[in-house]
């Protein structure tokens, strides 16, 4: 994300990293070599993107100086290492009790996570609902769900998402999937049919969802 951050605020949010404490307009204007208003000005955007937030202020020789400090947003602008970190381990369970396996754990991991979700969902709900839900919920995820898919013959929604949160990491993982069709089973109480995957160079993934048989039916990563 910082890197879509212009060049002026990318330094604000530097700085600011490197001084946990926080850091006043002045020693803002010091450190960039800009004047106070033009500070002001920058740190009135950061805080707009709520990058930047105010801190407690400090006593000087008059009148008290305000800190800025980062938010845990702008603390999460900078680039982290998650699905390396995540290969890791995934390659380390491998080796330890085999592929196999870690789909399996990656299932259940999933089927669990789907439970606590439905936790916040009025319980009763048709396949329809449930499903929409669902795709609302992905895109909290960070998926961009396709709003348009058309639905299946017997009129049940079907979730069409233009990207995956695990791409690279399901990549060189394929089983790292079923996660997710575990996720989008238990929570649809649902058998799931993944018909297209980007995994294995679709243009999305595609999500079917039938009623009749709740029982997941996982992706084929044979071919």
């Amino acid at each position: 994300m910082i890197d879509m951050i212009g060049v002026r605020h990318r330094e604000f949010l530097e700085l600011l990293i490197k001084n946990k404490a926080g850091l006043t307009v002045d020693n803002l204007s010091k450190a960039l070599g800009i004047t106070r208003t033009a500070v002001r000005q920058h740190l009135a955007t950061l805080e707009a993107s709520t990058l930047v937030a105010k801190s407690t202020t400090r006593p000087s020789g008059g009148r008290p100086e305000q800190l800025y400090v980062l938010t845990d947003k702008g603390n999460s602008s900078f680039p982290r290492q998650y699905s390396w970190f995540a290969q890791l381990l995934i390659g380390m369970l491998e080796q330890e009790i085999g592929e196999k396996m870690v789909g399996e754990r990656l299932a259940a991991m999933g089927g669990k996570v789907a439970e606590q979700l439905r936790a916040n969902h009025a319980e009763g709900e048709n396949l329809s609902a449930k499903v929409q839900n669902l795709a609302a919920i992905m895109e909290e995820l960070g998926y961009r769900v396709n709003r348009n898919a058309q639905a299946n013959i017997k009129g049940i929604p079907i979730i069409e998402a233009d990207n995956c949160v695990f791409h690279d990491l399901a990549s060189k993982h394929p089983q790292v999937c079923r996660f997710d069709l575990a996720l989008l089973s238990t929570f649809t109480d649902s058998k799931v049919v993944h018909e297209t995957c980007m995994v294995k160079g679709a243009n999305a993934c595609r999500f079917r969802f039938d009623k009749d048989t709740p029982e997941q039916m996982p992706t084929d990563f044979s071919e």
